[in-house]
């Protein structure tokens, strides 16, 4: 049997920018992909915590260390700059394998979206 889990998950960054006339997609810092092993052309539900939406989309690589999270095309309508959202992505896997499987989560900083040393 299989089941979908939690893969990755960028947990509290701010939306850089919201572009309506783009044909679709979430552009996402290239550090942060890295970090979260999340890869272009991903898919992504997004939460928005400042309003409750929820929806799902691609992911776009933006230029490392930029802080840039930018919605586009549809999805712009449902955040507004500044507001906080988490970006998960979930993997399909074998039941057993899915017991000890440990998910790629990062806390960047909010306000920058700079990953955070620890």
């Amino acid at each position: 049997m299989n089941i979908e889990v939690l893969k990755s998950k960028i947990h509290r960054v701010s939306v850089t920018d919201a572009n309506l006339d783009y044909v679709g997609s979430i552009e996402i810092d290239a550090n942060l992909l890295e970090a979260a092993n999340m890869i272009e052309g991903e898919k992504v539900a997004v939460v928005n915590i400042n309003n409750g939406e929820r929806f799902e989309t691609y992911v776009i690589k933006g230029q490392k260390g930029s802080g840039v999270i930018t919605l586009n095309g549809p999805s712009a309508r449902r955040v507004q700059k500044g507001d906080i959202i988490l970006i998960i992505s979930y993997a399909t896997m074998d039941f057993e394998e899915a017991k000890t499987f440990k998910p790629w989560v990062i806390f960047p900083d909010e306000r920058t979206n700079q990953l955070i040393s620890k």
